[in-house]
């Protein structure tokens, strides 16, 4: 049952095409995971997180600035290349400018019939956030209805909501298989697993969480104990980082970024007013280093992952130029080392350089050999 997840994911763009065909529905992509995906599913589409191919390519630069981050010219690229030929519309929430301008460049040279942007308030913290983002949920539920032609009524939302919670949920418990030592599940499978969930219908994928927590404990090939460790920092969505370090040796036993616990760590609480409801879910849920540029209150978030996950050292990784962990990354370093945190930084590009990777995790987890002496 683990193995179908990575399949899954390497297989995403014949999922959403198969889904298409069989169930006639409409595909969203989004680029960022502030995309309120409750009221997508309400609207009975199916939604989809836009990502690259980790691949070389040469499509973008008329598009995009060369000195924009890997991850966004590899999404764009795969737009312009006919990858996400299947996609009926796109959904922006307000991002970092690199992902704002492939999405903008998507609008222009890339045919769809429905494109909206989120605006999700910067300041998160702020007591006007709330009423805001509201207002934006609310524009971004009529723009769905008036594109489809239908009403999304409350029970179309408390179904949108259940389907998320549900996952989340059953992505909560499979992290927590992650807390012993060893782990009942690696890294790369856990990765897979969240990844996977971005790029199918959570009602299927909710039923393989299911199956495979129930299979899980009686695996008799589970990873070995070893050198525990958190990754922190830009989006990754390349499993061989994973699988690199884990084969080393060390566990990755927890992640903070968008394509890990960021992504599905707390749920919409229900309110008589179901788009607040969801609202209030994004505006708490654990903060990207763009939302949290003036309160800094993820760090002590960090920090409880960091223990609670039993994490001996932390792999702080940043996309070349991603300009939002490029700014956070010093300061988070600075307050993991305050706190007796040992960290390593380390730059990836779309297209990984295996030996270099590896000599550099080799080197972090020596060193935390010796500070373990």
């Amino acid at each position: 049952m683990l193995e179908k997840f990575e399949q899954t994911y390497n297989q995403h763009h014949e999922y959403a095409r198969e889904w298409k065909a069989r169930t006639g529905g409409k595909v969203l992509g989004f680029f960022c995971t502030y995309v309120p995906e409750e009221i997508i599913y309400a609207a009975g589409v199916l939604p989809v997180r836009i990502i690259g191919s980790l691949e070389p390519q040469d499509v973008s630069e008329a598009h995009i600035a060369g000195m924009y981050c890997p991850f966004c010219r590899d999404c764009l690229a795969q737009g312009l290349k006919g990858k996400y030929d299947y996609l009926d519309g796109i959904v922006m929430s307000k991002s970092c400018m690199h992902m704002m301008q492939a999405y903008r460049s998507w609008t222009i040279h890339i045919p769809i019939t429905f494109h909206h942007f989120v605006g999700m308030p910067a300041l998160v913290g702020k007591a006007s956030a709330g009423d805001f983002l509201l207002a934006e949920l609310t524009a971004f539920k009529q723009a769905l209805e008036k594109w489809l032609g239908k009403t999304i009524t409350n029970a179309d939302l408390d179904k949108g909501i259940e389907i998320m919670n549900t996952n989340r949920h059953l992505l909560r418990q499979i992290y927590d298989l992650r807390k012993p030592a060893p782990p009942k599940v690696t890294g790369t499978e856990a990765t897979a697993m969240v990844i996977s969930s971005m790029l199918t219908d959570k009602r299927e994928h909710s039923q393989w969480l299911s199956e495979a927590l129930k299979q899980i404990p009686q695996r008799q090939d589970g990873p070995k104990a070893g050198t525990r460790l958190m990754v922190l920092g830009s989006e990754n969505h390349d499993l061989e980082l994973f699988k690199l370090i884990e084969e080393l040796g060390a566990n990755v036993v927890i992640e903070d970024y968008c394509m890990g616990s960021r992504y599905f760590w707390n749920e919409a609480v229900p309110e008589n007013d179901r788009l607040k409801a969801i609202a209030q879910r994004y505006i708490n849920r654990p903060r990207c280093p763009l939302k949290d540029v003036d309160e800094r209150k993820r760090y002590p978030h960090v920090l409880n992952l960091v223990k609670e996950w039993n994490a001996q050292g932390v792999l702080l990784i940043q996309q070349k130029f991603c300009d939002p962990h490029e700014f956070d990354i010093p300061a988070i370093n600075k307050f993991l080392k305050e706190n007796g945190v040992v960290t390593y930084f380390m730059e990836l590009d779309v297209t990984m350089h295996k030996g270099s990777v590896r000599t550099r995790t080799e080197a972090f987890l020596e060193m935390l050999e010796l500070e373990a002496v």
